[in-house]
This record gives C-alpha cells, structure tokens and sequence, in this order.
C-alpha cells in the first residue's frame, strides 16, 4: 500500500484525487488550510480509515513518512489568488520548497501541478510544452503566473541538483462538481447565474477562446503521469484539446439549464488571455495514449446537476 500526501486535498481537484487513489487502495494524507478547500468535498471519505486530514499551510514545512507528494496547494481562480496575491506567490514558491524538500529528505517521487497560465496570452496556438510563453511580470494575475512559473523552476532545479523525481504537469481549464460557486471561474459562473435565471456576465466580446476539461479526465492524466518511470519528468500539458467561444459557452449553459438569463457584457479584466489551447502531443505519448474521454455537454451536465443540489 503506497502512502500518499496530497497537498490542497480539500479542494475542487484534490478532492477528487484523493477519491481515486483511496479507490485504487492507497493511503492517503490530505493536506489543507481551507483557503479555498472545505471539509465538505471530503466529508464522505471521512469513514475510510486509510484518509487523513490534516489542517496545515504548505509555506510552513511538513513532516510525515510518504512515498508519492502530488502538490496541489495554491488557490487556482482568480477571485481567490487575487484576494491575497503576496500569500498566493509565497504559496506557489515556499510551498513548492517545503514539499521539495520533504521528497528530497524521503526520496519520494513528487509531481507539480502547474498551470497553462505559465503561458501568458499565447502568441503561439495551440500551446505546445516548449513554448516559454507571454507572461506579464507585473499585472495584477502575475502572483499566480509567475508563482506557478517558479515553482517549476525549483522542481527542475531539484531534480538536476539532488536528483529529486520529479512531475511536472501543466493543468488547462478544468471543469466539474465541487467547484466553488463564488470562484469567478466561467464554468461555474455561468452555471449559478443561468440556474438563477441572472444576467450572464461575459467579459469582452465572448470571442476568446477556452478549452474545457471535465475533473475525470485530469485525475487520469495526475494518476498516469505519477506512474511514468523518472525519465518522464515534463513538464506535460494535460487538458481538452477542444476549442469553444466564451460565448459559446454560455449559450450551450443557457440550453442545458433553460435558462432565462440574459448576456451581459462587461470589460474585459487585465491580461486576460485572448487563447487558451493545448497540445497535447506528449500526453499521449508519454501516458500510455491518454486523451480526454468526457466531452462538454456530458460533462457540463454533471456540473450543473452538481450545482443544482448546492443551490437548493
């Protein structure tokens, strides 16, 4: 039985893979301070008596005897990491550290779940892993971007300098239940506002494009890429490859939920990116042909039956 440390286990993605892996017969160790997180996306793993959690922030360190890290701290949505951004880049970079450090000390593998946002506002599409990308050092997404930028860095660092085994996986928009439904994320937004029959907000024209990829399909590729030998370090795009509108978006939400919201148009936020796309050319390569298997509409029903649960 292998034991396993999940880091920002409590929230929206980690608490889905900690799920997978209790399912697969791991023990695991969630780590959370409830930033974002809440008890309540693991409240049913609670009986399970190979689940742990502990209240914890990952800028201070962490002890505990494991054999895999998956490190997942760090609030994901820009309403979060703006609220705090200086706590937001210490999260990314001393966190990143305290868990090197712990699988430095354990000779654990440790995987990085870093962002397309290292991407910038592409000026190349789709985004391939060995573009550098378009990143604005000083705006206001910059503690996120640039947080998750050096988090890399310090995983790379570690792996040439100690030989530390090392992920790195690049997360593309994700979608699916337990998202938080203040997140100012544009799936859930949309979803709330339509099932409350509001005015749909879109920023800009709704001519910037999104790729959506449904939870499910990220915690296959998490679990994949852990299991890859030490040669296979990334970084790795893991997301839907399928392009959609912002509009879009809103209009096939506005179907699913029959909604009477209106489209509301507002401007559109510093630095938000025109294009997001991934090529996922090396996923499939390196994680044994994995391709997203769940698409939008199937996955947005799951999400919005979520979300009508919630609201009620």
């Amino acid at each position: 039985m292998k034991r396993i440390l999940i880091t920002g286990g409590a929230g929206f993605i980690g608490s889905h893979l900690c799920e997978r892996l209790l399912n697969e017969g791991s023990d695991v160790i969630c780590l959370d301070n409830y930033f974002t997180g809440s008890k309540t996306n693991i409240a049913h793993l609670f009986a399970n008596p190979y689940f742990e959690l502990v209240r914890h922030d990952v800028t201070s360190p962490f002890y505990a005897e494991v054999d895999e890290i998956y490190n997942l701290a760090c609030p994901a949505s820009p309403v979060h990491y703006q609220y705090n951004p200086i706590k937001t880049i210490k999260t990314s970079v001393m966190g990143a550290i305290n868990m090197l450090g712990l699988a430095k000390r354990l000779k654990a593998k440790i995987l990085q779940a870093s962002t397309s946002e290292v991407y910038g506002d592409p000026d190349i599409h789709p985004q391939p892993e060995s573009y550098w990308g378009n990143v604005n050092p000083v705006g206001i997404r910059s503690c996120y971007d640039e947080g998750k930028r050096c988090a890399e860095t310090l995983f790379m660092d570690y792996h040439r300098q100690n030989n530390v085994r090392i992920k790195i996986i690049r997360i593309f928009n994700t979608y699916g239940p337990r998202m938080h439904p203040n997140d100012g994320r544009v799936v859930s937004n949309f979803i709330v506002q339509a099932l409350q029959n509001k005015d749909i907000s879109i920023y800009g024209n709704g001519q910037q494009t999104r790729s959506f990829q449904y939870v499910d399909d990220l915690v296959e590729g998490m679990v994949r890429m852990m299991r890859t030998d030490d040669n296979t370090i990334g970084p790795i795009n893991i997301g839907n490859p399928n392009e959609f509108t912002i509009l879009e978006l809103a209009e096939k939400i506005m179907e699913l939920t029959g909604s009477k919201s209106k489209l509301v148009f507002k401007p559109l936020p510093q630095d938000d990116p025109t294009q997001r796309q991934p090529d996922i050319a090396k996923a499939k390569e390196a994680l044994g042909n994995w391709t997203p298997v769940i698409q939008l509409e199937k996955g947005l029903n799951k999400t919005i039956d979520y979300f009508k649960k919630l609201l009620l």
